[in-house]
């Protein structure tokens, strides 16, 4: 877990848990230090790149939370900088919650799975729209039949690597094909 983090999750609820629970000592030191944005390593990098897709949560003016799953080709979320990421946001169902939602408050947060590996990546940021034509079509892929509406661009505020633990391995058509490939079936 980053500093950074630590710093935005552990509230002062999370903290009075943290401590009921007698897990606070622990994580008490990863708070230490500056408060500044995190920036994404190679590791964050490649695991970014290899997703085709991944869960996004941003909440309404009335409070509610709103989570959603966004897919596209492998590699659709692309890395910007140590500090950026951003993806075309594809046509869908023309419900505009989460483009509403930035609109009054642009904190978001991502989820990232590797059920194979059973890896996630979390991330908190602040995003907006973009309609930059030049980045639109640095981040569509040609092939993909999906129409972009806008970019998403996300600056990373903080990331952490979750563990391992109650993930289930689940395997994709095409992960799934290699593994029989491989096996010679």
């Amino acid at each position: 877990m980053t500093r950074r983090y630590a710093q935005l999750a552990f509230t002062e609820a999370v903290r009075a848990h943290q401590e009921e629970h007698h897990s606070r000592h622990s994580y008490a030191r990863l708070e230490q230090g500056p408060q500044t944005p995190d920036a994404l390593g190679p590791d964050e990098a490649g695991f970014i790149a290899d997703r085709d897709s991944f869960y996004l949560a941003s909440t309404g003016a009335d409070g509610w939370p709103y989570l959603q799953h966004r897919g596209g080709p492998q590699g659709f979320l692309h890395v910007l900088d140590g500090q950026t990421i951003a993806f075309a946001d594809f046509r869908g169902n023309k419900q505009y919650i989460t483009v509403g939602n930035l609109d009054g408050d642009d904190r978001v947060s991502l989820m990232l799975m590797d059920y194979p590996h059973r890896a996630r990546l979390k991330i908190l940021g602040r995003a907006h729209t973009s309609d930059d034509p030049d980045l639109l079509e640095r981040l569509t892929d040609p092939l993909y039949q999906g129409r972009p509406e806008r970019a998403i661009v996300i600056r990373i505020e903080a990331y952490d690597w979750n563990c391992q633990q109650h993930i289930t391995p689940r395997y994709s058509a095409p992960e799934l094909q290699a593994i029989r490939r491989t096996a010679g079936l």
